[in-house]
């Protein structure tokens, strides 16, 4: 069998080798038009992950509640059809990102080492020279690969992660208000809390791109043979550093998850209770209310994802202004 060979993007050179002026230009610079394309596959997925909801509470309400097994059977094909569809989607969707984002990566990766060796100057064996090459791995090899994985998804995902809350919430809002009015109070704290917190991990990963910089320098310097005890210590400091940034990102990284899984683990029994005091009322039917629980698990996972864009997002526009300050 014939290995599948999948070419990168060719990425046309503008003729200006200065960094885009932002985040968002240099996605569009990296990708063009192809955004376009992955955003409504995007919106597609997010209109798809709506019709799993309703054909449950037919299911319920139109053919178990009656027994009425040929509609029964029906909806069940279909069901079946459109999680088939939506899932064949998500996975062109997420290849196609993907490809975008490793074009771009390999198109920086040659782009910033052109200019690197452009302007390299000076004796190759001096500690200047050295500290140069020892900063220009560290961002060619690494810290490109994160500000370029940013392209493929950088607009894509907010779109069918906030599409599928904006149906969902907006289907369960027309069907019974009320309980849908509870996933709406549900989200507000997480949207409250969420961009404080990410303000002191962007200062924190911004405080560990920089030692990791000033690292890569100082190792370059050291001289094989020769003792370099005031160095090393120097670089056994930073490790220390890095050591208490990592830590103090885990708290807040982990102690946000924390926060957002116990929001969204209140929705569904908050549902019960508001869903079943009106199934006892006679205002509502049990399927709307089966539905409604499978529908707020569905729109637990495009908000993780929406506050995960957002962290990413953020230390994307950290990431890209450092190395735009590096290019200058």
């Amino acid at each position: 069998m014939a290995k599948l060979k999948i070419k990168p993007r060719t990425i046309e050179p503008t003729g200006d080798d200065t960094p885009a002026i932002s985040l968002w230009r240099y996605v569009w610079r990296m990708s063009g038009w192809h955004q376009v394309a992955v955003c409504v596959i995007a919106i597609i997925v997010a209109l798809l992950s709506i019709a799993p909801i309703e054909l449950q509470r037919r299911l319920v309400d139109d053919a178990i509640k009656p027994q009425n097994l040929e509609l029964l059977t029906t909806l069940a094909v279909i069901y079946v059809a459109v999680v088939v569809c939506q899932g064949a989607l998500k996975y062109l969707l997420r290849v196609y990102e993907g490809w975008l984002s490793e074009s771009a990566i390999a198109h920086n990766r040659k782009h910033l080492t052109r200019l690197h060796a452009e302007n390299h100057t000076g004796d190759d064996n001096s500690k200047n020279s050295n500290a140069s090459n020892g900063r220009a791995v560290s961002i060619i090899g690494g810290e490109i690969e994160k500000l370029g994985g940013f392209v493929g998804d950088g607009l894509s995902q907010p779109v069918v992660n906030s599409g599928m809350l904006i149906f969902g919430l907006g289907y369960m809002l027309s069907v019974e208000p009320m309980v849908g009015l509870i996933g709406v109070i549900a989200l507000i704290p997480q949207v409250a809390l969420v961009p404080v917190i990410q303000k002191q991990i962007n200062a924190l990963i911004e405080k560990r791109v920089n030692k990791m910089r000033d690292m890569s320098d100082e190792l370059s310097e050291l001289s094989p043979g020769e003792k370099n005890d005031e160095q090393v210590e120097t670089i056994n400091s930073g490790i220390s550093m890095l050591f208490d940034n990592r830590m103090k990102l885990f708290l807040l990284k982990f102690g946000m998850k924390a926060l957002i899984n116990f929001l969204n683990a209140l929705a569904p029994i908050c549902v019960l209770v508001a869903g079943g005091y009106l199934v006892i009322q006679g205002q509502t039917s049990i399927g709307v209310i089966v539905a409604f629980i499978s529908g707020f698990d569905r729109m637990s996972s495009p908000m993780r994802e929406l506050l995960s864009y957002y962290r990413v997002a953020s230390q994307a526009a950290v990431q890209h202004k450092m190395i735009a300050n590096w290019m200058n």
